[in-house]
């Protein structure tokens, strides 16, 4: 079966017009008291790699419905004047195509280029989840 758009041509597509923030910015900009971190990683990611310290978790699958304020899933965290939110996932391509969406929606947000694996790369911190007895 052939795809009229691949997902890597949507993931282009996105990237071509959302902010896109790179690793190092994001590094030096944790812990800012405008900041919200979005990781849109399943929640096994998380638990298996860490996740960014501080960071909000909003599963991809929920992401539009959390943000929407009349929606009956609606999250506060996402209902915060004079925020900045940067999502991200693990390499950049679903925070990238979540964004796009996002901003169809009018809400404002912006995604970490290259996703946690590269914030670990370059050495941001990161926490582990408490182990489960």
């Amino acid at each position: 079966m052939a795809l009229r758009v691949s997902a890597a041509a949507l993931v282009a597509e996105a990237r071509a017009r959302i902010p896109e923030v790179e690793t190092a910015d994001a590094i030096a900009d944790l812990g800012a008291e405008d900041l919200v971190i979005v990781d849109i990683r399943d929640v096994r990611e998380r638990q298996r790699s860490g996740f960014i310290p501080g960071s909000v978790h909003a599963p991809r699958g929920m992401l539009e419905f959390w943000v929407d304020p009349e929606s009956p899933y609606h999250r506060e965290v996402f209902a915060q004047t004079g925020k900045r939110y940067l999502f991200h996932c693990a390499s950049g391509w679903r925070s990238a195509l979540a964004v796009a969406t996002l901003q169809d929606m009018g809400f404002d947000a912006a995604h970490l280029r290259d996703g946690f694996t590269d914030w670990v790369e370059q050495g941001g911190p990161v926490e582990h989840p408490e182990p489960k007895d």
